[in-house]
């Protein structure tokens, strides 16, 4: 039997890096596209992340690229994205969660490739922002494709939720916002979501589906990871409150001003994303309901918040976060 080939693009990020690590631990053949210029053209970069990955260079976000300079001809049993906007900012998001992903999906489809699995995101059950509405784009386009897809939509990364680490050590206090219970996730690591996301390959019951996952329980309050890292560092816990308005009306006077101004349109979005993460939780929406689900919200994995935090403090981990980390 031959060595099962996938193509990857989005794989030089955190989750990205952890999906050809988990990919290659099964056997799996990688090859991962990356953009001109990028750290993994390098002999010294590309063993660090994984010797065993195949590192080509070309345009994501052109279908012709795809074909010449990443899959230049060869047989592949799926193609897995991890690849997602930078900063969340319109712009970003329509030309990477979309249109990007848009191309990629019709050099699948030109080359016969017959699996196609997505990364996505738990925030798009409550579309607000442009990053959110440009998946659920792209994810109607893959549905209706014909391709065996799984669209994988994960919980709080703990990169996200790790972010006031540094000011806590620092003797500031850990900010919330309202009280601190307003929301809640269940937060998944790097390499519990990338075994995660091999696993659709072979199994036949996540095909054709969009899949919520998150991390081991329980659903944790923004106040409960402060409380948590307090623990760890054995001081009392000291809290500051932050009013969700206050992101909201930051990005509302942003918005007005960028219809003048178009480069502050940008820095509106993120205020919005801000907000919005102030406000929404990252678990399952119940819809008749009207609320998040903790216990609806499905679990996977070993690795516990918790833990990670512990490792951060110790230094036996780093926390990459993105652009638009809110802390």
């Amino acid at each position: 039997m031959s060595t099962r080939r996938v193509f990857m693009v989005g794989a030089t990020g955190t989750i990205g890096r952890a999906t050809a690590r988990a990919l290659r631990r099964h056997g799996v053949h990688v090859v991962a596209m990356v953009r001109p210029g990028s750290s993994m053209q390098s002999s010294t970069s590309a063993p660090a992340i994984d010797a065993g990955v195949e590192w080509r260079t070309g345009d994501v976000t052109s279908a012709e690229s795809i074909a010449r300079h990443g899959l230049q001809g060869e047989r592949f049993d799926a193609v897995i994205s991890c690849m997602a906007s930078r900063t969340g900012a319109p712009a970003d998001a329509w030309a990477i969660d979309h249109r990007a992903h848009s191309q990629l999906l019709q050099a699948a489809l030109a080359a016969g490739i017959p699996q196609f699995l997505q990364l996505s995101a738990i925030c798009v059950q409550k579309p607000r922002l442009a990053f959110q509405h440009a998946k659920l784009a792209f994810e109607q386009e893959l549905m209706a494709s014909g391709l065996t897809w799984s669209i994988v939509r994960p919980t709080a990364f703990f990169k996200s939720v790790s972010g006031q680490i540094d000011r806590v050590k620092a003797g500031k206090p850990f900010l919330l916002f309202g009280d601190g219970t307003l929301t809640a996730c269940k937060p998944i690591s790097d390499d519990d979501l990338a075994e995660y996301l091999v696993r659709c390959l072979d199994d036949t019951s996540m095909h054709g589906r969009i899949l919520p996952i998150g991390g081991p329980g329980p659903a944790l309050t923004l106040r409960a990871q402060g409380e948590a890292l307090y623990s760890l560092l054995g001081q009392p816990a000291r809290f500051r409150s932050v009013p969700p308005g206050f992101l909201r009306g930051i990005g509302g006077v942003l918005g007005a001003v960028a219809r003048v101004v178009p480069p502050l349109a940008g820095t509106a979005e993120f205020a919005r994303i801000g907000h919005y993460y102030a406000t929404e939780s990252m678990l399952v929406w119940d819809e008749r309901a009207g609320r998040y689900d903790a216990d609806a919200t499905p679990e996977f994995g070993t690795q516990t918040l918790v833990e990670h935090y512990a490792k951060l403090l110790r230094g036996d981990a780093e926390n990459e976060r993105r652009e638009h980390a809110v802390f």
